[in-house]
């Protein structure tokens, strides 16, 4: 059994539907869990703030309650452990930490394959690391293309209140690493402006973990919340479903 099996459960009394209609819980320990597991080194801070460092420094993930902005999660992975991020993930302080979850338990399995895992690029010219294979999970349960505007190829849920962004050309590095200015984003709710929680990817972040993303945020299964954290889901436009005894 792995040391930190019960940091990886997240209860509640009320089933929520669809999922990516629910919110953050109280507790990050479910998505630091899976790289805990492999030992990675735990940090914090005097604001209370978490760091987790892989032991060859490529990877760290920042978990930031107190940080400067509403960016939660945020994760980056490095050629050089002293050099510029090759790609970064955030997560903001609304997003299900079930997603999260996801995305952590697939960096870890690529962490343990290795460098040509966890840094590989997507290629449009190949068959396991063309982006669009992110997307299929979401086709694949009825999302629907959508070209909102120039330069960027978009799916929507059936019922639109959750969406994806890809945006085509010339990005600012920089700035994909510290806005919303990514290639990749998700978000919920019936305004990209305004979401009820929302994560972006880089450019050359690993398709398959932006695929884990994809998979967690579309899957049927609904999630747990207690009904009376009305912070932890979408009020008015969830379906609650008690959690049988």
């Amino acid at each position: 059994m792995s040391p930190h099996d019960d940091l990886h459960t997240i209860d509640g009394d009320v089933q929520v539907s669809p999922r990516y209609l629910a919110r953050a819980t109280a507790i990050g320990d479910p998505g630091l869990a899976p790289l805990r597991d492999l030992g990675w080194e735990l940090a914090n801070d005097d604001l209370g703030n978490a760091y987790l460092n892989a032991p060859d420094r490529k990877v760290r993930l920042g978990y930031l309650p107190e940080g400067e902005d509403d960016g939660l999660w945020r994760i980056n992975a490095y050629k050089d452990p002293f050099g510029p991020p090759a790609w970064g993930v955030c997560f903001n302080d609304s997003c299900p930490t079930e997603f999260v979850t996801a995305f952590t338990t697939a960096l870890a399995e690529a962490y343990e394959q290795g460098p040509d895992a966890y840094l590989a690029a997507p290629d449009p010219r190949s068959k396991d690391r063309d982006p669009f294979l992110a997307v299929v999970p979401l086709l694949n349960r009825g999302w629907q293309i959508d070209r909102p505007r120039w330069g960027v190829f978009a799916v929507q849920s059936a019922d639109g209140l959750a969406g994806l962004e890809y945006t085509t050309g010339d990005l600012d590095p920089e700035a994909e690493l510290t806005t919303r200015d990514a290639r990749w984003q998700l978000w919920a709710d019936t305004s990209m402006s305004r979401p009820a929680w929302y994560a972006t990817a880089s450019t050359d972040t690993p398709v398959a973990l932006v695929r884990a993303i994809t998979e967690c945020v579309s899957d049927p299964a609904p999630l747990p919340r207690w009904r009376e954290d009305t912070y932890s889901y979408v009020e008015g436009m969830t379906r609650l479903t008690p959690v049988l005894p």
